[in-house]
């Protein structure tokens, strides 16, 4: 009986002091991590809006809209160059953090997928601009589709091969921005 009240102290002393040690790493490193991602996110918003020279955070109302995570207004001087609206669709091996840029010239200015966790050689080359790239400049007035083959319209996406569940969550994120630019953003010139 001694014995096991003895181990278990042990035991309990071992997981404070790692439990402590946990906790003072996470608050070390929690500051550094946080920063990165704020530079992380103003580099991507640079990448699909470069005509903005400074990006702040839109006070227009998503509340009840599931779609839309943040918008961004993208400044150049005092006139707004576009708008970085996050997106965060439902992709085959989870949820896809998408960054969608749309220029006030009624064109998807470009998108960068900030996280995923698609499989790898197959969704997880979304990213890549073979596919990401074939985003930019297209339209905002229909739809967007993916189709398997090489795409003979303006509004169609080339699927990833072997990934079409992903590259359908992606197109519908960038669709469901578009709808919001069209919707809440579009003539807005504060």
């Amino acid at each position: 009986m001694k014995e096991n009240i003895k181990l278990g102290l042990i035991l309990l002393l071992i997981t404070g002091i790692a439990g402590f040690l946990i906790g003072g790493a996470y608050e070390i490193t929690k500051a550094p991590i946080e920063k990165q991602v704020i530079a992380n996110k103003q580099a991507a918003m640079k990448e699909i809006l470069p005509k903005a020279d400074k990006f702040d955070v839109s006070d227009v109302n998503i509340e009840g809209n599931e779609k839309i995570k943040e918008v961004n207004i993208g400044m150049a001087g005092t006139d707004i160059a576009g708008y970085a609206i996050k997106v965060s669709p439902k992709g085959y091996g989870g949820i896809i953090d998408i960054m969608v840029g749309i220029s006030t010239e009624g064109k998807v200015s470009g998108i960068k997928i900030l996280s995923h966790t698609e499989t790898p050689g197959l969704g997880a080359n979304a990213p890549k601009p073979e596919f990401s790239g074939q985003f930019k400049d297209k339209p905002i007035d229909n739809k967007l589709e993916v189709v398997k083959i090489a795409p003979t319209k303006e509004t169609e996406i080339q699927a990833i091969t072997g990934s079409t569940i992903t590259s359908k969550a992606v197109t519908l994120g960038v669709n469901d921005a578009v709808d919001f630019y069209n919707s809440s953003l579009k003539g807005d010139k504060k």
